[in-house]
């Protein structure tokens, strides 16, 4: 498989950009059979979470960014109201960056 050149790599990104986190997710599994996931969610800057696929077959490196946030969550059960915090995670950004190999 060849090498995304600055076009495909423009294409891929304006594609991920519109797809949920999890779409955008099994996307880019399928997309590449040597590709792997470098790390995932981790938190690098305060209020964002990062995800790196490696696409080593396309010579291109993918990064999802999204934003934390926690849904107020309330239930009344047994007469009882209580309430409880669910995270609810959000698409910001995607970057697709070339790998060092790539010339293209």
């Amino acid at each position: 498989m060849a090498y995304l050149n600055r076009a495909e790599r423009e294409q891929l990104l304006n594609e991920l950009k519109n797809m949920s986190f999890n779409k955008a997710k099994g996307r880019l599994r399928r997309i590449d059979p040597k590709g792997k996931m470098a790390y995932f969610r981790n938190a690098q800057e305060s209020g964002k979470l990062f995800t790196r696929f490696e696409l080593h077959g396309m010579g291109a490196v993918v990064t999802l960014i999204e934003r934390d946030s926690d849904k107020v969550l309330t239930t009344e059960a047994a007469g009882a109201a209580s309430t409880r915090l669910k995270p609810e995670f959000t698409l910001l950004e995607v970057v697709v960056e070339p790998t060092a190999d790539n010339k293209t």
